[in-house]
């Protein structure tokens, strides 16, 4: 090539002439005036510029084109079309013209207009261009095969890529050049190319002979034609891609892991599923340990790390390409302690991905303080390594250690830079799963301490209870039980279901709880008891919520609901009362090992207000038993409540030697893997007082029946054996007996109950309650019940349909009243 001294313009390689001259160029502004005019342009229409600039342009033109030749130009980008001119001397000039809107973004409004001198034609040298760009193209491979699908010819991209000479290659096919599996795809195509007429593409990803690692490519296949259309051959060009592939697997994997990555919020599958993700196609092996410091709930913030000293890590998920992960030096579960120099601790400590190679001095002197680890790198042939902290929300949670044995190729920086995306996005799934397990251990603790955590010793029946909290992401549910010992041997079960999850929940399961038992504790009728239950729910209800409490998990205290089952039975007369507020219906097991619901009033749930609860007494024969529970324990399946209930129905017939054995079975049989509800079970087999435990006197309402009720009450304590008893017995019958003549009204009657205490029972036809005093000096009267408090374990008084009862119940423990003095 030569250049112009003046210009330094390129000079044609033919004739010589200046390359710029060689194409007419002008430009017109949107008035239709010429404003520039190139040297080519007066050689094609003999104006100089000094002749035609400022002139309008329609003076070029030999004739108007017409319409339909010229659309809107305004609205075009660009025009091209063949138009008439008028050279300087007059003569008529045919030209292919292409005209360029220019936007006000590019400098201006105007055209520009150009139109090669001599391109129309074809030039000697074109062919051996044509031939140079086809051997020496840069960016692909390419290569020609006839009709046979045989190569004749290989331009040399594609020589260098199969280390071979197209002389070398020359009538082979593509299997026969390239012995893989791509090979025999790209020659199908090929077939089908010159069957149909239709181009191919294809992608792969080999390593042929003259690459030194595995490349994607893109191979395109065409079929090549003559002049009159048919197929004489087939062109195929190959163009490297595996940055593109890379690039592009690398957003497909980072796509996949926000889908596969925390479905769940457990520590452990949150983790394996990062392992699972990377493996194989990122990595040959993956581990991911935490820092033992969670498992105390103790945060590390970032950058307290120091190179000093050891990391104690626990292993919670590993992969492996290999089946049975055999490259793991490591168990699930197992902690294993890393030297301030390795690789674990060394990203952990600079807050940010390392990557060596397996000789490095980094990984070296770490395994060479391990035999274990230097025997299996030397095993599987481990040679890059990638280590990533797994970090969120400014806290350290561990490490991710990514490793290559299979894999020819080493990590790159490219893929340190994916390696980090994916442990950040799994580090907030892990930080949200720990603060889930954490938040739902609290809330577990919670209400655990406030369910009874031993149910107490009474005569009444033989019970057993079983709590499961929900396994979904609910939370905890407020469902609870408890068992309260009442006066007589009576014993209450309770079991409730506050509507919600969470914390708050929780709580309101306690503060219901705790009314239940202050309720029982003055001895209600059971639908009496939930009459002020329904009122507490009500109350609560419409308190106010504070800020920190409607924050927590989306919960607000002011939108309280509950249902409860209350049942007061009694061993003496074997008759069991119950009510109830929209809860299941009990199933009672009798003696022929037939379950059946009772009958019960449904009642309305509690805190709606204003409706009234109704009680049902009936009979239980001694050795029966009453299953009371909650909803969870038959609506945890996705079928009907009445197919839950038959299923606990059946359950409960099942052989068991005792109500704890029976719950574990009932538990298993009912209830699937993860129940989606908290469940609560509370079995009770009911026992009987005989009669020789019991005795009953009717008392005239005269003071001088005292003393005939005070000798049948001794003698009745010691024809039991309570020498030690009698004393204080005497006392207590003598006061109580005393109070109802004076105070009361008949019919009087007393009864002791020997189980396992001694209660004493006066029974009146009145409805004042006596209340203890403390008797002032001169008092004559206000000591007695003083002295019953003090000499008895408890005693109290209870309503009854027809009046009330004063009981106590004194321990019959040898010894008990002397030390009482």
């Amino acid at each position: 090539m030569e250049r112009s001294t003046a210009d330094g313009l390129e000079a044609h390689p033919v004739r010589g002439i200046v390359g710029e001259a060689l194409t007419a160029r002008a430009t017109i502004d949107e008035h239709g005036t010429v404003t520039g005019w190139s040297d080519g342009a007066e050689r094609l229409l003999g104006y100089s510029s000094a002749q035609i600039v400022g002139r309008p342009a329609t003076t070029l033109l030999a004739e108007e084109p017409s319409v339909r030749n010229l659309p809107p130009l305004a609205r075009l980008p660009r025009w091209h079309g063949v138009l008439d001119l008028r050279h300087r001397d007059g003569r008529q000039v045919e030209r292919r013209v292409l005209a360029h809107h220019r936007r006000p973004e590019q400098g201006g409004t105007d055209w520009l207009v150009v139109s090669a001198l001599d391109g129309a034609a074809p030039h000697p040298a074109d062919e051996a261009l044509v031939s140079w760009s086809f051997a020496q193209s840069p960016c692909c491979s390419m290569a020609l095969y006839d009709t046979a699908l045989r190569l004749r010819c290989a331009n040399e991209n594609m020589e260098r890529a199969q280390a071979l000479t197209e002389a070398e290659m020359r009538g082979l096919r593509v299997t026969e050049i390239v012995d893989q599996e791509a090979a025999e795809r790209a020659e199908q195509s090929m077939a089908r190319a010159l069957e149909t007429g239709d181009p191919q593409y294809l992608e792969h990803y080999l390593r042929v002979a003259g690459e030194a690692r595995e490349h994607a490519w893109s191979v395109f296949i065409a079929p090549l034609r003559d002049r009159s259309g048919r197929v004489q051959g087939v062109g195929l060009s190959g163009h490297d891609i595996t940055e593109q592939f890379w690039a592009r697997k690398r957003l497909q994997l980072i796509a996949e892991a926000s889908k596969r990555i925390g479905s769940t919020l457990d520590v452990t599958r949150t983790a394996q599923e990062l392992a699972d993700m990377a493996v194989p196609e990122f990595a040959d092996f993956l581990s991911v340990d935490l820092l033992t410091s969670l498992d105390e709930g103790l945060e590390q913030p970032s950058g307290a790390l120091t190179k000093a000293g050891s990391l104690l890590l626990r292993r919670i998920a590993h992969q492996s390409v290999l089946p049975g992960i055999p490259e793991a030096v490591v168990a699930p579960g197992e902690v294993d302690e890393y030297p301030g120099s390795s690789a674990p601790a060394e990203s952990l400590r600079l807050g940010r991905a390392v990557r060596h190679q397996v000789g490095d001095p980094a990984i070296a002197d770490w395994v060479a303080q391990d035999p274990l680890r230097t025997s299996r790198i030397r095993e599987f042939g481990f040679h890059s390594v990638m280590s990533v902290p797994l970090s969120a929300r400014g806290a350290i949670l561990g490490v991710a250690v990514f490793l290559r044995h299979r894999h020819p190729e080493p990590f790159h920086e490219d893929d340190l830079i994916l390696a980090e995306e994916l442990a950040a996005r799994a580090a907030v799934c892990l930080d949200n799963a720990l603060r889930y397990s954490r938040e739902r251990a609290t809330a577990i603790t919670l209400q655990r301490s406030l369910l009874p955590q031993h149910l107490p010793e009474q005569a009444a029946v033989e019970v057993a209870s079983r709590y499961l909290p929900a396994g979904g992401k609910a939370g905890v549910g407020g469902d609870w039980f408890d068992v309260i010992p009442l006066s007589g041997a009576r014993v209450a079960l309770v079991v409730g279901d506050v509507v919600g999850h969470g914390i708050h929940a929780s709580a309101t399961m306690g503060r219901l709880r705790t009314a239940v038992r202050t309720l029982a504790d003055i001895d209600l009728p059971p639908d009496e008891l939930l009459t002020h239950l329904d009122d507490l729910v009500a109350r609560l209800s419409v308190e106010p919520a504070s800020t920190e409490q409607t924050a927590v998990q989306g919960e607000t205290t002011n939108d309280v609901g509950a249902t409860c089952l209350y049942a007061v039975y009694d061993p003496v007369s074997r008759r069991c009362t119950l009510a109830r507020a929209g809860h299941p219906l009990p199933v009672l097991v009798n003696s022929d090992n037939t379950a059946n619901l009772l009958d019960l009033p449904a009642g309305p749930p509690l805190g709606l207000g204003g409706l009234p609860f109704e009680a049902v007494e009936v009979e239980l024969p001694e050795g029966s038993t009453l299953a009371l529970y909650t909803d969870g324990l038959v609506e945890s399946r996705d079928d009907d409540i009445d197919d839950g209930i038959t299923r606990l129905r059946q359950a409960l017939t099942r052989p068991a030697p005792s109500p704890d054995a029976l719950c574990d079975s009932v538990l298993a049989t009912v209830l699937p893997q993860h129940p989606t509800d908290d469940a609560a079970l509370l079995i009770a087999r009911t026992r009987a007082l005989t009669a020789d435990k019991v005795a009953t006197w009717d008392v005239a309402p005269d003071p001088a029946a005292v003393a005939g009720a005070r000798r049948s009450a001794l003698r009745q304590v010691e024809a039991w054996g309570l020498t030690d008893a009698v004393f204080v017995t005497e006392l207590i019958v003598s006061e109580l007996i005393t109070n109802a003549i004076r105070y009361a009204q008949p019919p009087i009657q007393l009864r002791l109950i020997y189980d396992e205490t001694l209660i004493c029972e006066v029974s009146d036809a009145s409805s004042t309650a006596p209340h203890m005093r403390r008797a002032r000096t001169y008092d004559e009267g206000g000591r007695g019940l003083l002295l019953v408090a003090q000499l008895t374990q408890r005693w109290g008084t209870r309503p009854t349909p027809t009046g009330k009862t004063i009981w106590a119940e004194q321990s019959t423990a040898p010894l008990y009243h002397a030390a009482a003095y």
